[in-house]
């Protein structure tokens, strides 16, 4: 198992990962009769896959001994509806320091096939840009 769910009543949700004991709570957000308190279900999606890229490319950073300390990411979600789903995840990498082009290439294309990204449904598009400092 990888995690435990319990339903906690008013729309919100606590899972608990079963190997740390860590907790991640979740509230429907405010336009779908919540809360809008913690992350949605569709908002760890969207985070999700953030977290993911930024994890492979810590990878393969360690790899090629490129510095990914203080990069950030920023995930914004679009919603649709008719069905209500996620229809498009837009994902900006901020990188804190620069790299040649090689790097720059290895980094963009591991960031692309994460884990995350390959599992999403094609129907969401998935906006993903990196910025490099000068």
């Amino acid at each position: 198992m990888t995690s435990k769910i319990t339903y906690l009543g008013n729309l919100r949700t606590e899972s608990v990962h079963i190997p740390s004991n860590e907790k991640i709570v979740t509230d429907a957000p405010k336009d779908n009769n919540g809360k809008g308190e913690a992350f949605s279900p569709t908002d760890l999606v969207a985070s999700s896959l953030s977290s993911c890229i930024l994890t492979v490319i810590g990878i393969v950073s360690k790899k090629i001994k490129y510095d990914l300390t203080n990069t950030k990411s920023s995930v914004k979600k679009i919603m649709g509806d008719k069905p209500r789903r996620i229809v498009e995840i837009v994902v900006k990498i901020e990188f804190s320091k620069t790299a040649d082009s090689k790097t720059k290439k290895i980094i963009e294309k591991t960031a692309l096939n994460c884990p995350v990204a390959k599992s999403l449904h094609p129907d969401i598009k998935q906006n993903i840009s990196f910025v490099w400092p000068n």
